[in-house]
């Protein structure tokens, strides 16, 4: 019989995943850095994304960030790789969100998943790690590590919106609506950590 999504949150919950994470798993969550860090961490490994980050210091706010010129930008991520898409696509997201909402915090107040998913470079991943981790909204991402770790439970989609439902509807019915954000930014967390510690940890099932 196939687990359901909160069986399997239950499960990761016991191996005490996050013990050494921050309290939202993201580092600086509810920041723009999430923002910048959620597209360089497309197709490549966060401590790639943190050698960028800590290039990127003194510039990591919204204010700041938009006066990079493209030239230094592209330098300052180069260990992200693709550095030639995405710093224009960065800086062209970091003008939008000036233009269309003058502040981060409006931002993150008022900006929907489909203005998000309009932007260049902008697939629904990173749309709902930038939702879910710099907005602090209930939204469950889905990734590689994600769709590995369900197919051990014998789950496959084809979707990401197939995947998407069967984690976040399931926990709607076991969380509070003022919850559900840290749930789901939890089981997301502990899904990758789970991914790489797996080869010291016992078989999930």
């Amino acid at each position: 019989m196939q687990k359901s999504a909160y069986e399997i949150y239950n499960e990761l919950e016991k191996l005490d995943l996050l013990k050494d994470s921050p309290k939202f798993w993201w580092p600086n969550a509810g920041t723009f850095e999430v923002v910048v860090g959620a597209v360089l961490t497309q197709n490549t490994t966060w401590r790639n994304v943190e050698k960028s980050l800590k290039n990127l210091e003194g510039f990591l706010a919204l204010d700041a960030f938009v006066t990079l010129h493209e030239d230094v930008l592209k330098i300052k991520i180069k260990p992200s790789g693709f550095y030639n898409q995405k710093a224009p696509r960065l800086l062209q997201l970091s003008h939008n969100i000036k233009d269309t909402f003058g502040t981060f915090e409006n931002f993150q107040k008022s900006v929907s998943r489909d203005w998000l998913l309009e932007q260049k470079g902008i697939g629904e991943e990173s749309a709902d790690a930038i939702l879910c981790y710099a907005c602090f909204r209930p939204e469950m991402v889905v990734d590689s590590y994600t769709k590995r770790v369900l197919k051990e439970y014998g789950i496959v989609f084809r979707r990401y919106s197939e995947y998407k439902y069967f984690l976040e509807s399931d926990l709607k019915k076991h969380f509070s609506q003022e919850a559900l954000f840290f749930a789901f930014a939890k089981f997301h967390g502990m899904i990758v950590e789970y991914s790489k510690k797996k080869s010291v940890l016992k078989p999930l099932h």
